[in-house]
């Protein structure tokens, strides 16, 4: 059974390297996943959940920056970016994880791969966004408000 939160830090793994590099080439992605020797289930879900932030990174990257306080959206380094904008997505387009799921997941690979500051930011600015969806899902708009 594979485990979301492998998907989850695969997927960030895939962020980062899209990061490094600027983009993912086929043979870049080949590589991680020869590397990271996955059962095609977790490559698939991962795939699906970068493609998904992928197709709506504006809106992510807006999202974040908005709720980053006293901190600039370009100083965020690429791994604290990267789970934030996993986290971000998932808040704002998997209704089914319950927000307190995503964020603890993400203090936890934040943990994992990043710093203990790191999961302390993670976990305020993901707070901050969970309350933003929250606030939208009760008066029904659309979009992500500031």
């Amino acid at each position: 059974m594979i485990k979301r939160r492998e998907i989850r830090e695969a997927a960030m793994q895939l962020l980062f390297a899209h990061d490094l590099h600027g983009e993912l080439r086929d043979e870049d992605r080949e590589a991680f996943w020869q590397l990271h020797s996955a059962m095609p289930k977790l490559r698939q879900q991962a795939e699906e959940m970068v493609q998904g932030i992928m197709a709506n990174l504006p809106e992510i990257d807006e999202t974040i920056t908005a709720s980053v306080q006293n901190y600039s959206f370009d100083r965020l380094n690429s791994v604290d970016r990267n789970i934030l904008r996993l986290g971000t997505y998932e808040l704002l387009h998997k209704p089914d994880v319950p927000h307190a799921v995503v964020i603890n997941e993400a203090i936890e690979i934040a943990n994992r791969f990043a710093t203990e500051e790191s999961a302390r930011f993670v976990n305020g600015v993901l707070d901050r966004i969970a309350r933003i969806v929250r606030k939208r899902i009760a008066t029904g708009t659309s979009q992500p408000t500031s």
